[in-house]
């Protein structure tokens, strides 16, 4: 069996991406219905022949496996695929690099499929990678968190291809509606144990939410039997105990000795009889988000009147003509290709770059509440999380908070106890996370600025973190590649949404709903030219 697997990053070799990825099919192909295992397969050739050069048995100048390739694309131009790199640059295109232009490598040109891999970031190297198993297409096909560097409409687009898949998928995912399109099956871990349940995520839950009810209803019944059978014990041991009395006071008469009386009772072993089969609670790991309501400030609280900006050694990027304005109970989700510019736009809302032209301003008593993905760089590494929160943040009445409170609050945001005191350098992405959240909880902010907050958590957060800022009164701007969560923030009545691409910032009209259904139409029309390409 032909196994892929994709983790979360993949390191980088030199050449462009289609060509990688043509190159991958292309070797597939060529060990088809050969025995590679044995060496007479063409991956078994090139290992021994590798193997020979390196030991020194073999010139270097003789070894060339540019020959061999050839007879892998051959081979591949045989067996009827002659669209190798047309697809592949499909799937790339799909997986959001850019169609190469004439006008220099520039602004989204950093993405372009005729770059070498080396030059992509540990993201993008990802992507290759899982472009190059999405066109092998192996028996089975092993992704991890394959969602978590896409943004929304590549997320989309792998989730449509892979609805396709005709193989074997094994994904690990915290993306709940990415997770509902693509499984026929769930297994869940839960109290170190495994279970598998049959059909969508969405019937997943719902078969896992009747279990713990049944499950804690057993243990409910049980735990009363209990209670009832120790209280018929006690009246019953009482009655007996008083009679054993009796009877030793008259022993002790008749041999002129006062015996002490212990008590005499003991319970009965056949409360802890079959233990291991007994009812157990169902315990399901719980969080809790919350960010407190923040003082009225009359609007506007962020606005952006005819701002450009462009960065000084970035030629081809800018982002022109923007007319934009934040207030309290405003609701936007930023949305376009990874490199457009949300992140920038982002960081101009929040003042941390100020516009190359235009006009900025901001309420001089904002507070602002800043999730970024770089989020690491604002956090005292050498300090733990309680001694960090203690030092940054005071009550709104100026008083300081007490250690324990801090430790409170780290625990609702899922931080483990035995982490508070642990230092913040030697916690794992997830826990510094919600280091950060509930800093942001603290700050009493008027405006929440969500830059990818999911990325890091997993999904009873997510839900956690959805139903925080869905409750939120005051400004909630978030860029995200989770629908779920945009969905459940993003409402139709309140909401916008701005789309950023090609240097603009265009607000869409119309709710998430309806700009998720125009993404999954034009995608729906793309996979159906790479079908037509044999996929």
């Amino acid at each position: 069996m032909e196994r892929i697997a994709v983790a979360e990053e993949k390191g980088g070799a030199d050449g462009s991406a289609d060509r990688e990825a043509a190159l991958a099919a292309a070797l597939a192909a060529c060990m088809l219905d050969e025995d590679a295992e044995s060496g007479n397969g063409m991956r078994g050739k090139l290992a021994v022949e590798a193997e020979r050069k390196e030991a020194g048995e073999v010139d270097a100048d003789n070894f060339d496996i540019s020959e061999e390739l050839n007879k892998c694309y051959t081979r591949l131009t045989e067996k009827g695929d002659n669209t190798a790199e047309a697809r592949a640059s499909k799937i790339l295109h799909g997986l959001g690099f850019t169609v190469p232009r004439k006008d220099g490598i520039s602004g989204a040109q950093r993405f372009s499929l005729n770059n070498t891999t080396q030059s992509f970031s540990g993201g993008w190297r990802m992507r290759i990678s899982l472009a190059r198993a999405l066109f092998i297409e192996p028996t089975c096909l092993l992704l991890d968190e394959p969602t978590n560097h896409l943004d929304l409409r590549a997320v989309i687009w792998l989730e449509e291809y892979l609805m396709r898949w005709k193989k074997t998928l094994l994904v690990v995912s915290h993306d709940r509606d990415f997770l509902n399109s693509v499984s026929t099956d769930i297994i869940h871990l839960h109290d170190q144990k495994l279970s598998q349940y049959r059909g969508s995520f969405e019937s997943f839950e719902e078969m896992y939410e009747q279990r713990r009810r049944e499950a804690n209803k057993a243990f409910d019944k049980y735990e009363k039997s209990i209670k009832q059978a120790k209280a018929a014990k006690k009246g019953q041991a009482k009655s007996k105990q008083a009679d054993i009395k009796a009877l030793a006071a008259k022993d002790a008469e008749k041999k002129g000795q006062k015996k002490g009386n212990k008590g005499m009772m003991m319970e009965d072993d056949d409360d802890n009889r079959g233990e291991g089969d007994a009812p157990r609670k169902w315990n399901d790991y719980q969080v809790e988000f919350h960010f407190p309501t923040p003082s009225e400030l009359p609007p506007p609280l962020i606005g952006l009147s005819d701002c450009c900006f462009k960065y000084p050694k970035l030629e081809g990027f800018a982002l022109d003509n923007l007319n934009l304005g934040i207030d309290m109970g405003t609701r936007v989700g930023i949305i376009g290709p990874n490199g457009a510019g949300k992140s920038t736009l982002m960081n101009l809302l929040a003042g941390d770059l100020e516009p190359t032209s235009g006009d900025s301003r901001r309420s001089h008593k904002l507070r602002i509440g800043r999730y970024s993905q770089h989020f690491v760089d604002v956090l005292a590494m050498d300090e733990n999380p309680v001694q960090y929160l203690l030092r940054k943040y005071l009550r709104e009445d100026g008083g300081s908070y007490k250690p324990e409170e801090i430790r409170s609050k780290l625990g609702k945001f899922g931080l483990p106890g035995h982490n508070h005191l642990t230092p913040i350098v030697k916690l794992s992405g997830g826990q510094k996370a919600r280091v950060v959240f509930t800093a942001i909880q603290l700050s009493n902010a008027h405006i929440l600025l969500m830059d990818e907050p999911t990325n890091h958590l997993d999904m009873q957060s997510i839900d956690a973190l959805g139903d925080a800022l869905d409750k939120f009164e005051g400004g909630v701007v978030l860029i995200t590649h989770d629908a779920h969560i945009c969905s459940k923030v993003l409402d139709a009545e309140t909401s916008e949404i701005w789309v950023v691409d090609e240097g603009a910032v265009v607000k869409f009209d119309g709710d998430f709903a309806e700009y998720r259904r125009q993404l999954v139409s034009e995608i729906a029309q793309e996979l159906d030219e790479v079908d037509g390409m044999g996929m």
